[in-house]
């Protein structure tokens, strides 16, 4: 027996013909497809050096877009606000020159209405005074014909034409004043109570009397109703309590500021006799 016999050969088997051939054909298949596949690809096409990266819209790029936004629509908000405030105060101000234009008429109207009041007022008074005179010029001359046949009184031209000096200036003041309204505490030039007429009439000659009729009724020397003078103070009530006073002119009448009704008159000391008078002149 050989000795090599039943050592088993390394070697490998041949391949058979026909596997040599399935093989070759496999691999000239790829080749063929590598080729057409190259053949069909741009002729000039280049080689990608570089990736272009798209960029990312984050958190912070929203927010800010959104704050733009929110600003110009702020904007366009405080535009309008500001185009009616200034239309408001446009109309404000139309408004006030027209109420200043209608106040200014009104006052003017006002005023000359006043005007107008005090004119009309004014006639009256002077209307007044001089229906008043009228009156007490009549009733003098009336007097004066009683007077021819006893009586005490007399017109009133021969009251003035008696009195003389100092006493001629305050019975002139007062019968001047003849026809004005009796106002309580009134002291003149157009309305009086009863002192103050007093006190005026006796100012003009640089006398300054006290200024309530309780004080004028002792504010000189006591004289009897029978012997009066022009000028003497009448008072109406006690010496030192006297609620009403006046101004002798003689004639056997006064002047004085009797009441509202009557105002400054000038009356015969029968019409309301007084209790006493004193003499200052």
């Amino acid at each position: 027996m050989s000795h090599t016999a039943h050592i088993p050969s390394h070697r490998k088997p041949r391949q058979s013909a026909s596997k040599t051939a399935l093989r070759a054909g496999v691999a000239g298949g790829v080749l063929s497809t590598i080729a057409v596949a190259g053949a069909a690809g741009p002729a000039q096409a280049e080689p990608v050096t570089q990736t272009i990266e798209m960029p990312t819209i984050t958190a912070g790029f929203s927010t800010t877009v959104a704050a733009s936004a929110q600003a110009t629509q702020q904007v366009a908000l405080d535009l309008e606000t500001q185009a009616h405030e200034d239309a408001a105060a446009a109309d404000a101000a139309k408004t006030a020159k027209k109420a200043k234009a209608e106040a200014v008429r009104k006052a003017e109207a006002e005023k000359k209405a006043e005007a107008a009041a005090k004119e009309k007022a004014e006639a009256a008074e002077r209307a007044s005074r001089s229906a008043e005179r009228t009156t007490l010029s009549a009733s003098s001359g009336s007097s004066g014909s009683s007077s021819s046949s006893g009586s005490s009184v007399s017109s009133a031209s021969t009251y003035s034409s008696n009195a003389t000096g100092s006493a001629a200036s305050v019975v002139a003041f007062a019968q001047s004043q003849i026809g004005d309204a009796y106002v309580s505490g009134g002291t003149g030039p157009n309305s009086w109570d009863c002192s103050g007429l007093v006190q005026a009439a006796f100012r003009t000659v640089g006398v300054d009397l006290p200024r309530v009729s309780q004080s004028q009724s002792t504010a000189g020397t006591q004289v009897s109703l029978s012997n009066l003078q022009p000028g003497d103070i009448l008072y109406w009530g006690g010496a030192g309590s006297a609620y009403h006073v006046g101004i002798y002119v003689g004639g056997g009448q006064f002047v004085g500021a009797q009441n509202s009704s009557t105002g400054v008159v000038q009356k015969s000391l029968d019409y309301d006799p007084p209790s006493g008078a004193v003499r200052v002149l």
